[in-house]
């Protein structure tokens, strides 16, 4: 006698989008393996953002050629009374511009190192990176009058050795939860769109004030006063440290797939 069995179309679709998540989410899990948070207390790892129900964000700037963009994103945030902003200088460009750094000095806004040679810290020796992470230390120890306890790679590049080094000489790697990508020069209302849209609580901003970026000055009061309308106030990234637990990331030594994604759809 023949045997038929007849499945219910509904639970056939039903296990086959079970099937098609599981599949997804190993495909996600897989890509994403370098990206997913394994948290040892003792290990290293830099500062994306962090874990806070506060509608706090840092905007930071990084700073490491040129003398014309600096003052006029200085003037904005002085005219819309943003008091706590992070820079990240490379101590070269603080050396050739000590007029400019005391400016940002005397606006009373957090200094960080954005290191010394302007390289892939990642492919430098292990005496390299120490030894450019020290020279920085100490020029802009001079020109600001304090030591940075942050720094942000250049090009963001580090590994885990970097991590290492860095810790060991007590000072906190900074990187970036939202790219505003000014340095791509995208247009100011992309600009704002990618920060406004991706600003999340904790985050940290990334911008730049290098002659490289034409249009971060006239992006900036957009994203203050838009950010503002939805109830964010800024704070530094030692004070964004300092109010919550850190939350751990797993090292990330090339651009992440997400990155990726929304540089081909031109975010």
């Amino acid at each position: 006698m023949n045997m038929f069995y007849v499945m219910n179309g509904r639970k056939l679709k039903r296990y086959f989008l079970i099937s098609v998540g599981i599949l997804f989410a190993a495909g996600v899990i897989y890509a994403e393996k370098d990206n997913i948070t394994v948290f040892a207390p003792d290990q290293a790892a830099a500062i994306y953002s962090v874990p806070t129900d506060k509608k706090v964000v840092a905007l930071t700037f990084d700073i490491s050629w040129g003398d014309k963009r600096t003052e006029p994103i200085l003037e904005v945030l002085k005219q819309n009374n943003v008091k706590n902003v992070t820079f990240f200088l490379s101590s070269p460009w603080s050396q050739a511009h000590p007029d400019i750094v005391k400016k940002i000095v005397d606006a009373g806004y957090e200094i960080g190192s954005h290191g010394h040679k302007h390289g892939n810290y990642s492919t430098f020796s292990d005496d390299e990176i120490k030894t450019q992470i020290e020279t920085a230390q100490s020029i802009l120890t001079q020109v600001t009058g304090k030591t940075p306890g942050l720094i942000r790679m250049p090009n963001g590049d580090f590994d885990k050795r970097v991590l290492r080094i860095a810790d060991q000489m007590k000072v906190k790697v900074i990187q970036w939860d939202t790219d505003s990508l000014d340095w791509m020069n995208i247009g100011t209302t992309k600009i704002v769109n990618r920060v406004v849209t991706k600003a999340h609580p904790g985050d940290i901003i990334l911008m730049h004030a290098s002659d490289s970026v034409k249009q971060t000055h006239e992006a900036l009061p957009l994203i203050i006063a838009q950010l503002r309308a939805k109830g964010y106030d800024f704070v530094t990234v030692s004070s964004l440290i300092a109010q919550t637990e850190l939350q751990g990331k797993a090292v990330q030594d090339k651009t992440t797939m997400k990155e990726q994604l929304d540089l081909s759809a031109g975010f």
